[in-house]
């Protein structure tokens, strides 16, 4: 449930993300994972709200942390001081060849569920988080210093002259996930308030975010920070793992509660309160973050053996009322699209090619790239899931964004409690319908295929398949419904193409004027019965 209270009524740059096992990073496009056991208190705790309740004080608990934030939110942001050299020295080769020992996992040999690697400061990771271990109420800082890393060729020598650390950039879980008593990362945080999940057989690819703040609007984007996690100390029959985080940044406050159990569809209960300090333009709630280069619906100028490069192929938003697909784009240019919804059911960035020949990369492994659907807990009201997709020529690059926009607005004084379900996976829920699926788009020139093509046209082929279609007899009169706004639907064919798996294919052409957003739909329906997810496109017409 949402509850938005009323001060006056008393109610992308280059990426830091893992690409595995915590020793090697790639680059973000939005933005700007551990032995002994202690690190000193930042700064960032005395700006977040006060003294810890360590020793003897109050116990830790959510609400502490709430109160926390609330208080934190009536001072001045004061944001953290860079940690300079010689951590600013590492370069990005220098910093993957930084590894935590796993013999410094916090509750290693204890017998515990999941264990707790923490990620070196330096390179893009200029500040620290502080980390504490929660056990019965009771808060525990946990410290770290060189001894529980690993330094290979140049690093070594940059951080010769270092012993304690000031600090680390992130930490990440690790818990038995392929295998029975294999421990095997499962979630990580690095960098302003980005994490990352697996699920069985994953490989990481998409990232989700604490909280997006005027992302694409005229105001300046704020990248909201964790400053502080307290990790409850997980017990050998647990199957999940708590802990929680305090968020920062120039206009709000935040406490955050995750809850995280692995499994072949990895779930992260989040329930989060924010305080706000002054007025936004735009609170995106449960950001993702992903990357798409091309595909069968979009090869851009790509000259790749590689029949498809992408973390995520689309955004399915489920209602009520529908499940809408709208397949990926990296357009030529900056490029906007809001789907309007009343509370909606799910929305998620998904991969739904499985195969290693829907991809042909051996490296990579795109087919394994994580699905991640957003679940929210109760009525989140009305609102749009607003998508962003950013022109891109390299795989490094994320330059997919999409987020849930609420309708209400948001002002100094203002708070807000609400809570959501992530999951992580192959196919997790929501993922797929019982629908028809929206199995494969294909886009070109118009015109006869072998012909000279029509290149004032644009043709869209989608392949529809299962579900109803797979029930129906070859006598059913399917009927696609189509729209296009701001163009011309020229044509439009369906075709039957294996009855037996309930395989359909609709080809429509579209005409528009140079410049134009061409905004298309379709669905297939069988008198008043819809049978087929609905395709939904954007065409940026040069």
């Amino acid at each position: 449930m949402m509850t938005r209270l009323n001060s006056g009524d008393g109610i992308l740059s280059r990426r830091a993300i893992l690409r595995g096992g915590g020793s090697a990073l790639t680059l973000a496009a939005v933005a700007a994972f551990p032995g002994a056991r202690a690190m000193a208190q930042s700064d960032a705790d005395t700006q977040a709200g006060g003294d810890l309740p360590v020793g003897g004080q109050e116990a830790f608990s959510f609400d502490w942390l709430v109160e926390r934030a609330r208080r934190a939110a009536a001072e001045d942001y004061v944001p953290p001081e860079p940690l300079g050299k010689p951590f600013s020295d590492l370069n990005y080769d220098d910093y993957r060849r930084i590894q935590f020992r796993e013999e410094s996992a916090v509750w290693a040999g204890e017998d515990a569920f999941a264990v707790l690697h923490a990620y070196h400061p330096g390179w893009l990771f200029d500040t620290t988080v502080s980390l504490y271990e929660v056990v019965d109420g009771e808060v525990t800082p946990l410290t770290f210093s060189t001894e529980d890393f690993r330094y290979y060729s140049d690093a070594r020598g940059v951080m010769a002259e270092v012993d304690e650390l000031p600090g680390v950039a992130g930490f990440r879980l690790n818990a038995p996930l392929n295998a029975p008593g294999q421990f095997d990362e499962v979630v990580s945080f690095l960098g302003a308030s980005y994490f990352r999940a697996l699920g069985k057989d994953n490989r990481y690819g998409l990232s989700a975010r604490g909280l997006a703040v005027n992302t694409a609007t005229s105001a300046e984007e704020e990248f909201p920070s964790f400053t502080a996690f307290w990790l409850e100390r997980p017990e050998p029959d647990a199957d999940h793992v708590v802990f929680y985080a305090s968020l920062e940044s120039e206009s709000l406050t935040g406490a955050y509660k995750f809850v995280v159990k692995p499994g072949r569809t990895t779930t992260m209960d989040v329930t989060l309160r924010l305080f706000f300090r002054r007025d936004i333009e735009q609170l995106g709630l449960a950001p993702l973050t992903s990357m798409y280069l091309f595909g069968p619906n979009d090869r851009g100028d790509f000259d790749d053996y590689r029949n498809r490069v992408h973390d995520s192929e689309a955004l399915v938003v489920n209602t009520e009322e529908r499940a809408v697909v709208r397949v990926l784009n990296n357009p030529p240019r900056l490029a906007n699209s809001y789907m309007g919804a009343m509370s909606p059911q799910s929305f998620g960035l998904v991969q739904r090619h499985r195969d290693f020949d829907d991809y042909l990369d051996a490296g990579a492994h795109y087919e394994s790239r994580p699905s991640l659907m957003v679940e929210p807990v109760g009525a989140w009201g009305r609102g749009a899931v607003r998508l962003i997709e950013i022109p891109s020529d390299l795989e490094a690059n994320d330059n997919i964004v999409a987020f849930w926009v609420p309708e209400a607005e948001f002002a100094a004084g203002d708070e807000l409690d609400t809570a959501y379900r992530l999951y992580w996976g192959m196919s997790p829920p929501g993922a797929e319908s019982d629908l028809a699926q929206v199995s494969r788009t294909l886009a070109g020139h118009g015109g006869v295929s072998g012909v000279d093509p029509a290149k004032d046209r644009r043709k869209f082929v989608i392949d529809f398949l299962g579900g109803p279609l797979a029930e129906l007899g070859g006598d059913q009169q399917v009927k696609p419904n189509i729209t296009v706004s701001n163009g011309k639907l020229e044509e439009e064919v369906l075709q039957t193409i294996d009855p037996g798996s309930g395989l359909l294919r609709l080809v429509v052409e579209v005409s528009a004027d140079a410049g134009a957003v061409v905004e298309m739909s379709a669905d297939l329906w069988l008198e008043e019965r819809r049978l087929s997810e609905t395709w939904i496109y954007q065409w940026l017409r040069e």
